[in-house]
């Protein structure tokens, strides 16, 4: 449903079309607006013409945020968030093969890494790295998302990965769905006004080194004293200006070694918190058994095949940043995804489309990182609420009256 203005005017000739001049500084082109003449009112005591303009409020795009330090899981989450909406995420058609974004159906996830105002040797020559504020472009990240959440298409900048340096810019058209991800997606007020709804993955030092180690080396080809040397170097800024996002965030994944192995030093096994803020508009936190209680539980052996060290469940209320929030967790790993239906069937408000969807997801993408543990679990979890939220808001902005004003 469009959300309509009326306006009056001296004089109009019927049917006009004014292009908006396009705003080149801001990377975006601005829609046309119509304007059209309808009759006068018999009761109106001015002759004027009604000049009506509209905006497509229906349409507009429901802005994602996630963040988290580098090699932390993003890539991951996004690609079961993703998944859960239907289609497959591919980089644009036709456009740069380095590109960052990935677009599907519903969804375009942007990374913004993109607005790094300095490439790799710029950053070196100044001595910052990219967490530091410096290195970033935050005015054209704002622009270009309230852009994109308006419903105008914006030309986004590349930053290279491979080579370091800033590409191209590449065309980015309104999506149903837009994700920001990446190191600051909550540290400008500006951006976090715009989002609909916010995530931070919060990986303790031991398993982010862990991870790092394996994406670094593996896919990128980075030594292990390199590797050693970047989160070193990274650790001040990430400390200054990545972690204190989360106080801002509607969920938060929390992953930390385990706790049913005394001394664990390996970091195979985790201990995985899902911290879910109350209150949050068009967000009800998922509860196991009871909601508002306390509960610890361990599942039945018998129902749920699990070796050493097992698997233990917790569900609570809990403070965090002053904030009243509910917390799941899961410490352990699953041995056979086909029997986590019996976990499944003890949560509730997973706002899934029919029984055993979680199960459903988790089994479709055993292979991903993750899908053994509580990691994999609340990231699909989550990407299933973002699905109810992007729902709900929907229906509420169909059932928002059309607004006009006669001036």
């Amino acid at each position: 449903m469009a959300a309509c203005t009326v306006y009056t005017t001296q004089s109009l000739n019927t049917n006009c079309s004014f292009p908006t001049p396009s705003k080149a500084h801001l990377g975006f082109h601005q829609k046309q607006v119509l304007l059209y003449r309808s009759r006068t009112s018999s009761r109106s005591s001015s002759s004027r013409p009604w000049v009506i303009t509209c905006a497509a409020g229906d349409s507009q795009t429901v802005v994602i945020g996630l963040a988290a330090d580098s090699g932390c899981g993003k890539s991951t989450f996004m690609r079961r968030l993703t998944s859960v909406f239907g289609g497959t995420a591919e980089p644009p058609k036709g456009g740069n093969p380095d590109s960052n974004t990935l677009i599907s159906d519903t969804t375009t996830v942007i990374c913004l890494d993109d607005y790094h105002s300095l490439d790799r040797t710029g950053r070196k020559e100044k001595g910052v790295t990219a967490l530091d504020p410096r290195a970033n472009n935050f005015d054209l990240m704002y622009e270009q998302v309230k852009a994109i959440k308006e419903g105008i298409a914006v030309e986004k900048p590349i930053y290279n990965h491979v080579t370091g340096l800033l590409d191209a810019p590449e065309l980015i058209k309104p999506p149903k769905i837009l994700v920001i991800e990446g190191l600051h997606p909550m540290f400008d007020p500006r951006v976090r006004e715009l989002l609909d709804f916010s995530i931070y993955l919060d990986i303790s030092n031991e398993v982010k080194f862990a991870w790092k180690i394996q994406r670094d080396m593996a896919e990128r080809g980075h030594s292990l004293e390199s590797i050693k040397a970047s989160i070193e170097a990274r650790k001040p800024d990430f400390d200054a200006y990545i972690d204190p996002q989360k106080q801002y965030a509607d969920a938060v994944i929390e992953v930390l070694p385990t706790q049913l192995i005394p001394d664990d030093n390996e970091g195979k096994i985790l201990r995985v918190r899902l911290i879910q803020k109350e209150g949050v508009k068009h967000f009800s936190p998922v509860y196991l058994f009871d909601d508002g209680s306390t509960i610890s539980w361990i599942p039945c052996g018998r129902k749920l095949t699990c070796s050493y060290p097992g698997i233990k469940f917790f569900y609570g209320p809990e403070t965090y940043f002053g904030n009243e929030v509910s917390v799941v967790e899961m410490d352990g790993q699953f041995d056979r995804l086909d029997e986590l239906i019996y976990v499944e069937s003890h949560l509730s408000n997973l706002s899934t489309k029919f029984y055993g969807e979680v199960t459903q997801q988790m089994l479709k993408h055993a292979d991903f990182p993750g899908s053994s543990n509580g990691t994999g679990l609340f990231q699909t979890i989550v990407g299933l609420k973002i699905r109810d939220l992007f729902e709900q808001i929907v229906a509420s902005r169909a059932q928002t009256p059309v607004k006009s004003a006669k001036a």
